[in-house]
């Protein structure tokens, strides 16, 4: 999967970013401020998340971006977190 991103760019990452997004609102329902564009955006920062966290365990190797799980997993920890900021 993360040779697929690589090689297909930005456009990718939004689109898995908004499927991984969209899958953790759907398992975390609730009211969240943000649309659309904020779905984009957590999913994105779910991947990056996990990509991270698991390069920082030794999981996947330097430059090996996280597999679909992983970032719907990213997604929901940045959507608690994105819950527990925008309610203050």
């Amino acid at each position: 999967m993360s040779q697929y991103l690589a090689d297909h760019g930005w456009i990718t990452w939004i689109i898995i970013g908004l499927i991984a997004g969209a899958i953790a609102k759907a398992i975390m329902p609730g009211k969240d401020p943000g649309g659309c564009l904020v779905t984009i955006v957590l999913g994105i920062a779910g991947a990056l998340l996990a990509g991270f966290l698991g390069q920082a365990l030794g999981w996947y190797g330097p430059g090996e971006g996280a597999g679909f799980i992983a970032a719907i997993v990213g997604s929901l920890i940045i959507l608690g977190i994105y819950r527990l900021v925008a309610r203050r």
